[in-house]
C-alpha cells in the first residue's frame, strides 16, 4: 500500500497521467501545492480508474484554501498537515510525483 503525492497542476507535466497509471488497490492519493487543481470537478473523467480500484483520494486543505478553491471532486477528502503524517506512516513506499 503506497501513498502517491502529486504537486503539480494538470496539463504541467506527465506527472498527474503517470501516477494516475500507477495506483493499485489499496493506495492512496494526496494532491498537494498545484496539485491540489486536479481536484477540481473538471478532471472528474481522470478518477475514474482510482475510484474504481478503491483508492482512497485526498487534498491538501491548506493548499487548497490557499488557492481559494470550494467545489472540488467529491471523491476526494480534505487532509490536514496531521493527516498528511498518518498517511505517510500509514503507507510504504510514498511516492513522490513532480
Amino acid at each position: 500500500m503506497s501513498l502517491h503525492t502529486l504537486n503539480k497542476a494538470p496539463g504541467n507535466s506527465t506527472a498527474l497521467q503517470d501516477c494516475l497509471n500507477s495506483l493499485q488497490a489499496g493506495d492512496a492519493l494526496l494532491l498537494i501545492e498545484d496539485g491540489v487543481y486536479a481536484a477540481l470537478n473538471a478532471y472528474d473523467e481522470l478518477f475514474q480508474h482510482a475510484k474504481s480500484l478503491g483508492v482512497d483520494c485526498y487534498v491538501l486543505e491548506a493548499d487548497t484554501d490557499a488557492r481559494g478553491l470550494k467545489a472540488l471532486n467529491s471523491l476526494f477528502t480534505t487532509a490536514s498537515y496531521n493527516t498528511f503524517v498518518e498517511l505517510s506512516c500509514q503507507h510504504q513506499p510514498v511516492v513522490s510525483w513532480a
